[in-house]
């Protein structure tokens, strides 16, 4: 009797305090370090594969945390297996972003380039993956057929 006095008793007070009994959710998922912010898929004009063009398809990326990161061996795919690995030290400040260009350029902090002769992103539909030094998804995209560029 005692038992079912207590049970009787919780439930009246769950009701009166919040009004029923709620169990908590999975936690939200953290924001990743890096995101990819915004794939320019189908460069503008003609495909032409001229440097200009190749350079015109690109992926951007940003650092959401509130200190630099250092990209130094993570690497950025497609469905293909196409692979682009960081190399050497490449430091993105917080709230900072670089551009990964498909095709040839000099390197900068804000502006890499693949060195790839032929367009990586498919106009039809693809996804981009981020991959930290160890080998870990960190964000992806995916995008349709539809438009030249999506934002993530």
């Amino acid at each position: 009797m005692k038992h079912t006095r207590l049970v009787g008793f919780a439930v009246a007070l769950a009701v009166a305090v919040g009004g029923s009994l709620t169990v908590a959710g999975p936690a939200q998922a953290a924001t990743p370090a890096v995101e990819i912010t915004k794939v320019y898929y189908n460069s503008p004009g003609s495909d032409t594969r001229s440097n200009t063009s190749l350079n015109a398809e690109y992926v951007k990326l940003t650092n959401r945390r509130s200190s630099t990161i250092n990209l130094k061996s993570w690497t950025l795919r497609d469905k293909s297996k196409h692979v682009y690995t960081f190399s050497g030290d490449v430091r993105l400040a917080k709230g900072a972003s670089v551009y990964i260009h498909t095709g040839k350029g000099k390197n900068t902090s804000t502006h890499r380039y693949w060195g790839s002769g032929n367009y990586i992103w498919n106009n039809t539909g693809d996804t981009a993956y981020l991959r930290n030094s160890a080998g870990t998804g960190i964000d992806s995209c995916s995008w349709g057929s539809k438009g030249s560029y999506t934002y993530c």
